[in-house]
């Protein structure tokens, strides 16, 4: 399904038999907060396994940070698993349940109504010499960057084949809405509300300040190839993970995912709530200091 036809927010009864806890690695306290709740969740009868994803789970609890739900959004997505984010630092863009309140939401949605959002995803593949490689997922974004090199790229860039431009710049970021709060908004893009269904291409420190982002719409599917000539090469990162190096004969393509990430959505706060606390919203300066 398109990701325009899907809709964005569901509510509906949930009923959860078995639980997926993912635990942020090589993390003490995530550790000893994933072994109460998995007490918890077999006190209620529900069978809770640990850092494994089966197609049959009825729930993904994520114990970490946006960093540990973004490494496994795919396979989530692909099997269609609702997930729920705890944050033991910092409240997340994603993970928006702090630890304090997670054991009273989670009784609020396993024995009641649950609302989901469906996070459009990206899915991206490079072309070499007329063969593509295997389809990666993105939930935030897939960005081109020069890496350690010491010159700008330029990218020839498409969208359903209509050549939109040649970006001179440090790189492109191809960002859904949801990662619109990430690499995308540190390179001056736009923020864009998650339930808008579209695909942003922002280009990180261009040449030209006429080198603006573009929002396009979902069905798009974007290509772009190195014009810089022999020898170049660039570096392909997809949600913080190295992916490939493409070189100046390659293609890398980007359209939207057909499965989307089956976010649930914290009883205590939403979205502005979020964007306000993360973003300092109606803070006076002086507040902000250290």
């Amino acid at each position: 399904m398109a990701p325009s036809l899907y809709p964005f927010r569901t509510v509906s009864d949930f009923s959860v038999r078995r639980a997926g806890i993912i635990i942020k690695k090589d993390h003490a306290p995530a550790d000893a907060f994933a072994d109460m709740l998995g007490n918890w969740l077999q006190d209620k009868g529900i069978t809770a396994i640990t850092n494994q994803i089966d197609p049959d789970l009825d729930i993904l609890i994520i114990v970490g940070g946006d960093g540990t739900l973004l490494h496994v959004a795919d396979q989530a997505a692909r099997y269609s698993i609702p997930v729920i984010g705890i944050n033991l630092g910092n409240l997340g863009f994603l993970t928006e349940l702090t630890e304090q309140e997670a054991i009273a939401a989670l009784e609020e949605i396993i024995t009641g109504a649950v609302t989901v959002e469906n996070r459009m995803m990206l899915k991206t593949r490079i072309i070499r010499k007329s063969q593509p490689t295997e389809y990666h997922y993105a939930l935030n974004e897939v960005v081109i960057s020069r890496g350690t090199l010491d010159r700008v790229l330029q990218l020839s860039t498409r969208a359903n084949a209509e050549y939109i431009t040649t970006y001179k710049a440090d790189g492109l970021i191809f960002s859904t809405p949801t990662g619109s709060t990430a690499y995308n908004l540190s390179a001056g893009g736009p923020l864009v509300y998650p339930g808008l269904a579209s695909i942003l291409v922002t280009p990180i420190c261009p040449f030209m300040l006429s080198s603006r982002p573009v929002l396009l719409p979902p069905e798009t599917r974007l290509t772009t190839r190195i014009d810089d000539g022999p020898g170049h090469y660039a570096k392909i990162i997809i949600d913080g993970q190295s992916a490939w190096d493409m070189q100046e004969d390659e293609t890398l393509e980007i359209e939207a995912a057909e499965h989307p990430l089956q976010l649930i959505i914290s009883p205590h706060r939403d979205y502005f709530s979020i964007l306000r606390n993360k973003l300092h919203w109606g803070i006076p300066q002086t507040q902000n200091r250290p």
